[in-house]
This record gives C-alpha cells, structure tokens and sequence, in this order.
C-alpha cells in the first residue's frame, strides 16, 4: 500500500510518500497547494513504473558542482575526449553560479536568473543555450528537470546556414593563399576542403595510412558523426596538395612516412620547409611532431581571408561551398551525401542551396522551351522533366552510372 504526505518546506510544497515500501522524498518546486498535488501524483506515478528510482533521489541532494562532477565522470566512457573538454568549459559559469546549491533547491526561477546575468555579460544566445542544457542533463538524471523544464524556452539563435563563394572569390582566395610562403598549410587545408567537402576536425585527423595513393581515396576514420565515416575518391587538385603535404614531410622528417603520422603535424612552422644543411632536418627544437595532430590554422586562416577581401569567412563554408557545387552538378542527392557524409536530405538541403544564378538558368531553361514551341506538341508527347533527369542517371543497364569526383573549377 502507498502511503504519502505532503508538507510545507519553507514555504514551498514538498511529498513525503512510500511506493512498494520504497521512500521518496522530494520538494514539489511550487507554493500552490493544488499544483502540489498535481505534481506528487505525477511523481507517484513515476515512482510505480520504475522511472524515480533512489539513486536519482539521492544525486538530487548533491550540490550542484558535486553533482557536475559526477556526472561528467560517469558520462566520460560514453563521450569522446573532445566533448569531455568542451562539456567542461561549459560548466564553469553554472557551477560558478549555482555552487554549493543542492539540486532540489534549483527551480524555473534560479535558471532564468542565470540565463539573465549571462545575458548581461554579453554572451550569444547559442553559449547560453548550450550551457543551459549542460544543466538540464544533470537535472535530468536527478528526475528534476521535468519540474522546471516546461518554464525554460531555449533563447533564439541566429540560423547562419552557410556561405557558398563565387567562382572569382574562390580564385582569389587560392591565388592569395598561394603568394605567402606562411599561408602553406591554410592553403593545402582549404584545397582538401573545397575538393572533398571535409571539414577541418577530419582534415586534422588525417593520418598517412588514410591515403590510398593507388586508388586514389581518402578513408575518413574519425568524424563529427558516424555518417561522416566515409571514403572520399581524389580528383586532381585533391591529390596534388595531398602530394605537396608528402614532400613536405619527407623535408621535415626523412624519405619515410610512418604510416601512423599525420598529413597536418603538430606545431608546424609559420615559413617554407626547406632542406638544412649538413642536417637530415631542421633543429629538434623547431620540429613538428608528426604523432600528434595540428591544433588549428586559425591565425593563418583570419589574415589569408582578410588579404583576400574575405572577412570573417568561415573555413567550415568551404565545406558548404563544395557541396553547393555538388548540388549544381548533375550529382545525385545520394552520391553527394555519399560524399559529403549527410544522414538525410534535410541536411543536405542546409548546405547545398543553390545560388541565385543557378536558379535563373533553370527558369530561363524554361523560357527558351516556350519561345521554341515545346508547349506545341501533345502533352502525351512531352518529356516531364523528372524523366528526363532519371533518363540521364540511368544508363541501358539499369544502373546509375558513376558520378565523377568533385573536380574545381580554379586552375
């Protein structure tokens, strides 16, 4: 038999109840005595189908930085070490804020005040929103977020869907690239990207046992997501800075490549490679680590686009540029999600929208078969455009012909 009471705690409602001779023990988050009630009934009824177990009561007495820790440590053999480090950063204004607060004692009002003050400290809406749900998990997992969760809305964040470049912008910022010996590796990285549609977590993790000079492939072993575990085939301008990278190495660090040793090393130089004399390489001291992957390019990225009358371009749209030009191409959707590493046509509808002068070539493709007297003939006698585009993709065998690899339009 069930047994329950509810009580005031300091003028708020609080349940004392008994389910299967399990105690329960929890603070209803209201002043409002039939909200109470309402609120232990659910609690109740979690209670019986297994859903508030003891443990949950007892992380929720936790203080919340006690309660952070211990879940980002039970957390850490299920999340890569990367989201580790950034769940943590994360975590340092709440736990800052909330400190020693018990869990139980966390309602609506304290979050709205903490999404407020960190409002006031002028941080973007998509900070705060990530922090805010760095907390929702900890709440969660002491089955009190559902008590808060209905009053807390997400602020809203700016959809920044991408940014495709013109053809000159794209030669422009190549040649650019190409004038400053200490541009090298931003350069190389972003010919990866504008031919293979990586993104830069995936062109750092390259290592030389990922290439397949053979084939001439690309194997993606660690990405964003699962479907970005792909094998990407190389065409021209890829492999030619693939091949740059190789006798770049071979400069740095000897004839032979340790098959474990990364395309983008770690603490690479600022100028040219060049061969020193009377040694096999430059001084120990000034050596990359080629067991170790580059951190970032991003100084040499933010002055190359700033040169190249680009500000603020993001190295992540030359990801989206590549697809857009995919999605220009006579590709299919499956080939360049193939490629690119997309789950669902959703997402690749995000990237690949296609530009302005695109679109003005379809309609005036439309228009010329006006002016030419296609609408004339029977309808009966009239290719739909959709059979002409499956006729076009489909050869006399039944089968999709290959799709040749994304080629760039920069020489």
């Amino acid at each position: 038999m069930n047994e329950m009471a509810i009580f005031r705690r300091n003028k708020t409602w609080a349940t004392d109840f008994t389910v299967n001779g399990q105690r329960y023990r929890s603070s209803l988050g209201t002043r409002d005595w039939r909200e109470a009630q309402a609120r232990e009934k659910e609690l109740i009824a979690r209670a019986i189908n297994g859903k508030l177990s003891p443990t949950g009561q007892q992380f929720a007495r936790l203080a919340f930085t006690e309660a952070a820790d211990r879940n980002l440590e039970d957390r850490t053999a299920h999340l890569a070490a990367r989201s580790i480090i950034t769940e943590r950063e994360r975590l340092k204004a709440p736990r800052t804020f909330f400190g020693a607060v018990p869990l139980t004692r966390i309602s609506a009002d304290s979050i709205r005040q903490y999404v407020a003050q960190r409002k006031a400290m002028g941080l973007s809406n998509r900070t705060i929103n990530m922090e805010v749900s760095c907390i929702a998990r900890i709440l969660r997992r002491a089955k009190r977020w559902h008590l808060v969760g209905d009053e807390i809305k997400p602020l809203p964040e700016r959809r920044n869907v991408g940014r495709a470049l013109t053809g000159g912008q794209k030669k422009n910022l190549l040649n650019t690239a190409a004038s400053r010996p200490e541009w090298q590796i931003a350069r190389l990285a972003a010919c990866l990207a504008f031919n293979t549609t990586m993104r830069a977590c995936e062109i750092r993790r390259l290592r030389w046992q990922d290439v397949d000079f053979m084939e001439r492939t690309l194997t993606i072993r660690h990405s964003k997501t699962e479907a970005g575990e792909r094998v990407i085939p190389l065409n021209s301008d890829a492999l030619a800075a693939v091949l740059e990278l190789r006798d770049r190495a071979m400069l740095l660090f000897g004839t032979e490549l340790d098959a474990e040793w990364y395309l983008f090393p770690h603490g690479e130089g600022q100028g040219p490679v060049t061969q020193p004399k009377n040694r096999p390489g430059p001084p120990a001291s000034v050596r990359p680590d080629p067991t170790k992957p580059i951190v970032t390019w991003r100084t040499a990225w933010r002055r190359l686009t700033k040169e190249a009358g680009l500000p603020g371009l993001r190295f992540h749209d030359l990801r989206h540029h590549a697809i857009t030009e995919l999605a220009e191409s006579s590709a299919s959707d499956h080939t360049i999600m193939a490629i690119a590493g997309h789950v669902s046509a959703k997402m690749l509808a995000h990237y690949s929208h296609v530009r302005l002068e695109a679109k003005r070539q379809a309609l005036d493709a439309l228009s010329s078969k006006v002016a030419g007297g296609v609408t004339s003939q029977p309808t009966s006698q009239i290719a739909s455009p959709a059979a002409q585009v499956f006729e076009n993709l489909v050869d006399v065998r039944g089968f999709e012909p290959l799709t040749p690899c994304l080629q760039s339009n920069v020489r």
